[in-house]
Formats: C-alpha cells, sequence, structure tokens
C-alpha cells in the first residue's frame, strides 16, 4: 500500500464512507504476507516508495507467481528481474498483461497507471552496444518508478567525439547513469562534464583481462571525477533504482 493509498483510506474512515472494521480488513497484510516460500512486504512502498522488486533468477515460476499474485491483490504493480525466457513464457500464462523485455530479461506487470513526477531526465549512457542489456535493465527500472528517461549508446571512448556530439543533452539530465564495460573508463569522462550525480555501471563485457567486469569494476571506483558512484558489476537494477531516488521529489513526513 502507498502513501497515497493509505490517505485515502483514512480519509474515508473520517468521512464515514468505510468502517474501521472495514479499513483493519484493509491493512490485515500490513506490513507482510508469507505466500509460502516468500514474505512479500507489502509495506516496502510505504516505507520506500516503491513496492517489493522480485529477483527472478534461481526462483521457481511457482514461487513468481505467488508473489505476484500476492501484489496484483493489492494493485500494486511488479518489476521482475533477472528472468529467463522460459520462466517468462510461463508467467504470462497466468498474466496476460505482463510483458517480457528480452534484452535485459526483466518483466513488467502494470496495474495503475505510472506517474512520471521526477525532477528532470534520467539519461543512461552506454560505452558500447554490448552494454545495452545492462542499460536497459537500469531504463526499466527508473521507468517502473516514475521518471523520465532517455538512453545514448555506444558512445564509448574509443570514439570520443560520439560523446560530446550529445554534450547539450547531456549537460541538461538531472541524473546520470553511465554503463561500461572493458576498462571501464567512460564514467569518469562524463563526471569530467556535468555537475550532477553520475552512477557508474561496470559491465562484463571484454576480453579475458577485464576478468568478468571487475577490471571495470576497480577503474570506476578509483575514478578522477567527482561525484561518480558506482553500482556493482552488470547492477543495472540498482543504477536505475539510485537515480530514481536522487531524481524523486521527496515527501514531507
Amino acid at each position: 500500500m502507498d502513501p497515497g493509498r493509505l490517505k485515502a483510506l483514512l480519509w474515508d474512515v473520517q468521512t464515514g464512507k468505510q468502517t474501521v472494521d472495514e479499513a483493519l480488513e484493509a491493512l490485515r497484510s500490513l506490513p507482510f504476507e508469507d505466500v509460502g516460500e516468500a514474505v512479500v512486504d507489502h509495506h516496502r512502498s510505504f516505507r520506500c516508495g516503491f513496492p517489493e522488486v522480485i529477483m527472478g533468477q534461481a526462483k521457481t515460476v511457482e514461487q513468481i507467481i505467488a508473489i505476484i499474485e500476492s501484489m496484483v491483490s493489492r494493485k500494486q504493480n511488479a518489476l521482475v528481474t533477472r528472468l529467463d525466457p522460459r520462466k517468462a513464457r510461463n508467467l504470462r500464462k497466468i498474466f496476460p498483461k505482463i510483458r517480457y523485455h528480452s534484452r535485459s530479461r526483466t518483466a513488467t506487470l502494470i496495474n495503475e497507471p505510472v506517474e512520471c513526477n521526477g525532477r528532470g531526465t534520467i539519461l543512461i549512457v552506454t560505452a558500447g552496444t554490448s552494454d545495452i542489456p545492462v542499460a536497459e535493465e537500469a531504463m526499466i527500472t527508473a521507468q517502473m518508478m516514475g521518471n523520465d528517461v532517455e538512453m545514448i549508446c555506444d558512445v564509448g571512448v574509443a570514439g570520443i567525439h560520439r560523446l560530446l556530439h550529445h554534450r547539450e543533452k547531456i549537460m541538461k539530465a538531472y541524473v546520470l547513469i553511465v554503463v561500461a564495460g572493458m576498462e571501464g573508463a567512460l564514467p569518469s569522462v562524463v563526471g569530467g562534464l556535468v555537475r550532477r550525480p553520475v552512477i557508474a555501471v561496470p559491465t562484463s563485457t571484454g576480453y579475458g583481462a577485464s576478468f568478468q567486469g571487475l577490471a571495470a569494476l576497480l577503474a570506476m571506483l578509483n575514478s578522477c571525477a567527482a561525484g561518480v558512484s558506482v553500482v556493482n558489476i552488470d547492477n543495472g537494477f540498482g543504477a536505475g533504482y539510485t537515480a530514481s531516488l536522487i531524481n524523486q521529489p521527496q515527501e514531507d513526513t
């Protein structure tokens, strides 16, 4: 239950549209619900502003279905990450409205319209085309959290003029996510151009000495550009979530 829905419920009680017992029944599963092998955190949207996200990797189809059914019953939107195509096909049999994004291995089920209320644009920049799957995971995450998101692809340091061609768009972004593999140099370059937060995402793209993204991760952690923060290897979801927290206006509590 998000803050808006909770306020509406309390208002209905105050105005007599609902009884106290009816409101209590609506809150019965708050803050969580045990669905067998998972405990769904229905209070997370109220605490953190976004419902629980389902990591599909290593979960069975049955486990994912149980979690989504619990969320759908409370009109929550669902985001599933690291979901393979076979599981996605099985989920679609139960939830016809679910949308699978094969490139980023994410699935989205929208029960309530997503309102775009960010302060500005989240701009995602990829060093190479091979980094797009991780970038798309970040993009879908940020979009589901109510942000305007744009993406610029394949503008790495091997041809820096490609990045500078988008200088105006880069300067206007409110927060930037920069995704790169290989030597991971692009976030430092972008960080040296802007006065906005830059979230660096190392990817496992690269040859042997890249060590499945470790080289890029260490390079980004050692960036000489101020304002660059780093998430884990291939963690597009974490980058999108963090960018949204920066971009979203904070409610008074």
